[in-house]
């Protein structure tokens, strides 16, 4: 028995030593007052969160943590309770993170790992963009914002991030980690780019995709992100100008507004027409844009206060993606209709929407009140219409 022990104690052991020989990263350092508290790593895969080692951290705070090189840029994250830091790892490196406890995610430093320390610089822009949306909702709320001002706070404010993080992280060097990290960053749980309705975003997308298609061509992310990169093209391409129908033409004729007939998520036709006796908001969006989940809050403010007095929301949505409209729209008190061409439809095109989202006012006579770029103030606006 002690032979038969003896060897097994052998056998294992040199099961470990061939694998700690095997090439591999290693990420280590200290966690500043947190003895007694457990430390996770973890990796960020395309199918979501995996564990991967753990360690209950003593007094020092020392950790390490080894794991088998990836073959191509990997993503992977330590974690303290609900505290994450993110970092990245595609070689044999070693990378050194120091953090204190208390704020884990946001004053670590990193060593040994320049694409880890641009994803600690593009996590805190992204926290600060965050912070700020969430100021400028929690101003709108409070009634101290007009929805004219929000709507163009919150454009300027992801058109500026966008340009910075295109210019500085992704186009200089779109092969690394850090710009496809850059990719896939959110606010309101939403991409912050956006490759399914907007061509500039495409682009953007494009360009990591194709130099990670040559660098790394057989691996998961790479043919991921070819594949939205292709089907953000369909989406966004411009199809040929087409002359508005006789049909149509007959019901701008009749009812003063360019009439629209679209499906809601059951299936049935839904006409813009049908609303006359009603004040109508059409509202035209994309959902899966990081600005609408308060754009659609303002609008349900609204809704709540004045659908008894005759207020009906008439929503297009042009996203690419028909499961995410299907299962956004379900949530939503008014109808809520979807244009398959999306964003390069006629729809949009007669009614000369140049960004989104977009609005406008309908009287209870059909006939176009107001464009949303000429509202200072909806809420009275509606007053006045109702």
């Amino acid at each position: 028995m002690k032979k038969t022990g003896l060897f097994f104690t052998a056998l294992t052991a040199a099961l470990l030593s061939a694998c700690s020989s095997q090439p591999g990263f290693e990420v280590e350092g200290e966690v500043a007052d947190a003895d007694g508290k457990m430390l996770y790593l973890e990796a960020s895969a395309m199918r979501g969160i995996l564990p991967l080692d753990s360690v209950r951290l003593k007094s020092s705070g020392s950790y390490r943590f080894r794991q088998p090189r990836p073959q191509s840029p990997e993503f992977y994250r330590l974690r303290i309770e609900g505290k994450v830091i993110n970092f990245s790892a595609d070689s044999t490196e070693t990378i050194r993170i120091d953090a204190p406890y208390a704020h884990f995610s946001t004053a670590y430093t990193v060593e040994g790992s320049p694409n880890s320390a641009q994803i600690k610089e593009l996590t805190l822009k992204q926290m600060k963009l965050q912070a700020e949306v969430d100021h400028l909702t929690a101003q709108v709320h409070a009634h101290r914002l007009g929805m004219d001002l929000f709507e163009d706070s919150i454009g300027r404010l992801f058109k500026n991030y966008r340009s910075e993080v295109a210019h500085r992280y992704i186009y200089p060097n779109p092969t690394t980690a850090a710009a496809y990290f850059a990719l896939f960053q959110k606010v309101n749980n939403y991409l912050i780019f956006d490759p399914l309705n907007n061509r500039e975003d495409n682009r953007v997308f494009a360009a990591v995709a194709t130099s990670l298609n040559q660098q790394y061509p057989h691996a998961d992310r790479s043919k991921n992100l070819y594949n939205i990169v292709i089907k953000g093209m369909k989406n966004t391409r411009t199809p040929s100008a087409q002359p508005v129908s006789p049909a149509l033409e007959g019901k701008i004729s009749e009812t003063g507004i360019i009439d629209l007939a679209l499906r809601d998520a059951k299936g049935d036709v839904r006409r813009l027409s049908d609303l006359k006796g009603k004040v109508v908001l059409l509202d035209f969006t994309v959902y899966q844009n990081a600005v609408s989940t308060p754009h659609n809050f303002l609008l349900n403010e609204l809704y709540d206060k004045y659908k008894a007095r005759g207020l009906e929301i008439y929503q297009v949505s042009l996203d690419a993606d028909e499961h995410f409209w299907r299962t956004t729209a379900s949530n939503l008190p008014w109808i809520c209709v979807r244009d398959p061409r999306g964003i390069y439809s006629s729809s949009t095109t007669l009614y000369n929407i140049e960004s989104l989202p977009a609005f406008f006012l309908i009287n209870r006579k059909s006939e176009l009140s107001a464009r949303g770029e000429t509202v200072k103030d909806l809420d009275a606006a509606l007053r006045r219409l109702l």
